[in-house]
């Protein structure tokens, strides 16, 4: 497991992408190739250096042949990454009390961005980035090669956060752009109403797109501290719109713990409710551990 702050030392987003998916690989016994998709896709023959465990005996036993299974993972699938380039995704700064040196949720998101993008050229599919706040802002077709996930990199390296976020102008962007089935993973914070969400998300469910929303919280979000210095009210300012609100301190450690849980079950339903996967995810956990958990469910599910 490789901590939040070590792979922010690594500096380089390839190093980081290696990193992290050398980590989910390791004692990965269910398969080496961690496709976005485990479904059946097709046969091709075995040449020597094949993986044998990959042969389907029943196969080979019926024709004669040593077959190989491929997976949908496994036979140029598209992938495009759409990342939240919002001001909230940068809320806390680098170091953060409790974690210093760790990344914030952005560059976190840009590690998760690089090794997904990591694992789509590994097996030879196209990858593509779409960078958005309430505007698309850098984006990159899906393309294999080596060059444009180097560009991609260069891409997520230049990220700054920046204003709100429109999920129906990124989701509609993204439609257009991707006009073949493909895979589609939105990174974010998800600042939004979730009936709004889900309704952009319909934009993709209905192309059949493959949808995996990840939701990245920071450990401060998911359980603030509030400060025992707040003896009255507090202020507190909205980073993407500069709106202020009081809150009582009080009210907040009793209400916001329920009301988060709320929210995080709001967006649960309406991804399922277009087959998508939602993935919760903290910006202070290892990413190769929390990847690797996801992939396997990926294996696993019908």
């Amino acid at each position: 497991m490789i901590p939040p702050a070590v792979l922010a030392q690594l500096g380089s987003l390839d190093l980081v992408a290696r990193s992290v998916v050398d980590g989910v690989l390791h004692g990965a016994h269910y398969t080496d190739r961690p496709g976005f998709s485990q479904e059946f896709a097709e046969y091709r023959d075995y040449v020597p250096g094949d993986d044998p465990r990959f042969v389907d005996w029943n196969a080979y036993a019926r024709t004669d042949r040593p077959l190989l299974k491929l997976f949908e993972g496994e036979t140029n699938t598209r992938l495009l990454v759409l990342l939240d380039g919002s001001a909230s995704m940068d809320a806390f700064g680098v170091p953060r009390t409790g974690a210093a040196g760790a990344p914030t949720k952005l560059r976190y998101a840009a590690y998760l961005a690089a090794a997904l993008a990591f694992i789509a050229a590994r097996q030879h599919d196209a990858v593509g980035l779409l960078v958005f706040d309430e505007h698309p802002r850098a984006y990159i077709p899906p393309r294999p090669g080596r060059g444009n996930l180097q560009a991609l990199y260069h891409r997520l390296d230049e990220v700054e956060p920046q204003g709100g976020s429109d999920w129906r102008e990124a989701f509609t962007q993204a439609a257009s752009r991707l006009t073949k089935r493909g895979v589609i993973a939105a990174i974010s914070d998800f600042y939004c109403d979730p009936a709004e969400f889900g309704r952009s998300l319909r934009i993709l469910g209905s192309r059949g797109h493959d949808l995996i929303v990840f939701h990245l919280l920071d450990d401060e979000e998911r359980a603030p501290r509030i400060r025992r210095a707040f003896r009255g009210s507090a202020t507190l300012r909205d980073v993407e719109t500069g709106d202020v609100i009081e809150v009582d301190p009080n009210d907040l450690r009793s209400r916001y713990p329920r009301r988060l849980a709320a929210h995080e079950q709001a967006l649960r339903r309406e991804a399922g409710a277009v087959g998508a996967d939602y993935v919760r995810l903290n910006a202070d956990e290892p990413l190769d551990r929390a990847l690797a958990g996801y992939l396997r469910f990926r294996v696993r599910r019908p």
